[in-house]
């Protein structure tokens, strides 16, 4: 993986990126990497239960979710984990409609990202009981009211609550040149460039991917080298139009 990100940046296909800079210089020092290194979600030890007026028979038939919530552009703001007791009868079942129901009906101060609540557009991608979902596909489990946490993708710098800077990533993308290149054109007017069934296969398993960054912020070797491994996500992207044969 690096020997391939290294041969793109010799041939010029992927630009250095001055985004990440300075944590270059940070990761790259002789100072052996820390607790501090390590982004606050992990650090976080401090629990509290937002006020529904619910007594302690009620909360005992009731979902449990304790949710990340930190706002990093207040300097008194502490990072902690805030508990919620959801009614699932009267909740859909996905962890998405678990977080619509408490921003719209129990504190519409929680920030997440959302849009097309199918699983293409990869905004609501989170890490739900320790692994990364999308929130509009990770069903809440049946019959369970155990507590299930939510917090944000991994190794990413918290915008605010469960949204995450998405910028290196989308930049990392951007240089991939991610479109279809041709050496030559067709003249205006002349059909489309097609392909065999053999060769659109080829595509099957690449194309459908949503760019939610999960795989990219689970991927121990992109925590630690984000200013120079592309990550699996934007690799796999590059081989998609690489292995196209309109390309």
């Amino acid at each position: 993986m690096f020997s391939l990100t290294r041969n793109l940046m010799r041939s010029n296909l992927i630009r250095p990126n001055p985004i990440m800079s300075g944590l270059s210089t940070r990761l790259h020092s002789t100072k052996a990497p820390s607790v501090a290194d390590v982004g606050d979600v992990f650090k976080v030890d401090y629990t509290e239960e937002f006020d529904q007026g619910l007594s302690e028979e009620e909360k005992a038939g009731l979902k449990r979710v304790d949710i990340y919530r930190s706002n990093p552009n207040d300097p008194e703001d502490r990072p902690k984990y805030v508990s919620y007791y959801i009614d699932m009868a009267k909740c859909g079942p996905m962890f998405l409609d678990v977080l619509i129901k408490i921003k719209d009906e129990i504190d519409p101060t929680l920030s997440f990202r959302r849009s097309c609540r199918e699983g293409i557009c990869g905004s609501c991608s989170m890490n739900i009981d320790g692994r990364h979902h999308l929130a509009c596909l990770a069903p809440v489990p049946k019959g369970n009211i155990e507590k299930s946490t939510v917090s944000p993708l991994m190794m990413m710098f918290v915008l605010k609550d469960l949204v995450v800077d998405m910028s290196h990533f989308y930049a990392q993308y951007k240089q991939i040149d991610p479109y279809l290149k041709r050496k030559d054109s067709k003249p205006e007017g002349a059909e489309e460039y097609l392909q065999t069934m053999e060769e659109r296969k080829l595509l099957d398993g690449l194309y459908e991917c949503v760019l939610c960054a999960s795989c990219q912020s689970t991927c121990p070797s992109y925590w630690w080298h984000p200013q120079d491994y592309l990550g699996p996500a934007v690799l796999m992207q590059a081989y998609r139009w690489v292995i196209d044969s309109r390309d």
